[in-house]
């Protein structure tokens, strides 16, 4: 089974004039029941759909780092235990996958004239997700910080290392690099964004047979192992709230970081003296000689779920569709890189345009991939950890992943 996306995060959408404020949400009956991860613009967009609720409307959000979990075992009961499933390009494979969530062409008809074309994420033909906002993992840097080293702009993954050892060097910064490598997630989504940089493919042609056990991915383990000889040697406990805290704390000069956490970053709140006036956004660095940003391009939506009535469906989808309206957007422009008509990108949105600019690839989306995410995340550790080497550690995940995609039905 191949998913197409037929929509992605694009410059088009980020760059169109102000378009009208909806009016009110107009939902009547129903029951709103939203499942979404946590942070600021989805507590932002969970907060505005809230508003639509009446005597007769209720609507609820349960925020939560555990969404990927829950989703499935709460959308596959019946009826749902929740209306909406916030996802991402990886989150929504599981619930199409496993046929939980409904096609929307009918409520977008109805309902969606002010949703832009990129906005509506078609799977086979059908729009299966409305994406809101753009994001991806970029680079902040201290330009003070790099001055003072006497390095110019990072622009690739080798650059940044030479950076790193003359900020060292110089006695400037013990530690001048974070990333977010803590075993599980946050692990293997840096192997999966500097291997996008490569320009290789995760998988065999037409196939779920796994392809990364060859240079590119011996290179992507390379530079990985690399950097963690300029970082905290608490370095396995670092998300990416953590290396925003160090970040902010003054503590390092260069990180790849969430674009979702730039408006965060650059709001000073939190930010010792130096850190905010000096801080560059930039696209990811490349690696290898390449000129492809070490950063899967990623998009956030909503889904509305197949195992609830249509009365719930259609509150739902208009409660949402308030909730990321172009005045919520408009009064919050710093929070995301947004994907909504009158969005005009701001300071916070640079990082995430400049690596769609410069070519980055989006997260894949193929069924089998969440294995491959699944065997990054346990097999890795011991690596990054400096316990065994790169070969090892590519012929452990292909194992691990071999196993899954069998159990799967995929090899």
């Amino acid at each position: 089974m191949k998913h197409i996306l037929a929509a992605s995060v694009s410059i088009a959408a980020l760059c169109l004039g102000a378009g009208a404020a909806f009016a009110d949400c107009g939902v009547t009956a129903g029951s709103v029941r939203i499942l979404s991860n946590d942070f600021e613009a989805l507590r932002l967009i969970n907060t505005t759909a809230e508003e639509c609720a009446t005597d007769a409307v209720k609507v609820t959000a349960n925020a939560t780092a555990e969404h990927k979990n829950l989703q499935v075992p709460a959308l596959t009961i019946n009826p749902a235990e929740y209306t909406v499933a916030v996802v991402a390009n990886n989150s929504i494979v599981p619930l199409l996958n496993d046929d939980l969530i409904r096609p929307l062409d009918d409520l977008v008809a109805k309902y969606g004239q002010d949703l832009l074309p990129n906005q509506l994420i078609k799977i086979d033909g059908k729009v299966m997700a409305i994406a809101f906002m753009g994001n991806g993992q970029h680079m902040f840097y201290r330009k003070d910080i790099l001055e003072q080293a006497g390095v110019a702009e990072p622009k690739s993954y080798e650059d940044v290392l030479a950076a790193a050892k003359a900020i060292k060097d110089a006695g400037i910064l013990e530690y001048p690099l974070a990333a977010s490598v803590k075993p599980g997630w946050d692990l293997a989504a840096e192997f999966v964004n500097t291997y996008l940089g490569t320009g290789g493919e995760f998988f065999a042609p037409g196939s779920a047979e796994l392809a990364i056990d060859n240079e590119n991915g011996l290179k992507v383990l390379e530079t990985m192992r690399a950097m963690t000889a300029y970082m905290d040697p608490d370095y396995l406990t670092f998300d990416a709230n953590s290396i925003q805290a160090e970040y902010e704390a003054g503590k390092i000069a260069m990180m790849n970081e969430w674009g979702s956490l730039a408006g965060a970053t650059l709001d000073a709140e939190g930010a010792v003296d130096g850190v905010v006036a000096n801080t560059v956004l930039a696209a990811a660095p490349t690696i290898n000689g390449g000129t492809i940003p070490s950063a899967a391009l990623w998009w956030d939506g909503f889904t509305i779920a197949k195992n609830i009535s249509d009365e719930d469906a259609e509150a739902s989808f208009r409660a949402m569709v308030h909730g990321i309206n172009p005045d919520m957007v408009a009064k919050n422009a710093e929070v995301a890189t947004w994907l909504v008509k009158g969005y005009t990108p701001g300071p916070a949105a640079v990082g995430v345009i400049a690596n769609a600019t410069a070519g980055a690839r989006a997260y894949p989306m193929q069924p089998y991939m969440g294995l491959l995410h699944t065997a990054l995340s346990s097999e890795l550790a011991d690596f990054i950890a400096g316990k065994e080497d790169a070969a090892q550690a590519l012929a452990d995940v292909k194992a691990a992943y071999d196993t899954a995609a069998k159990e799967g039905g995929f090899l």
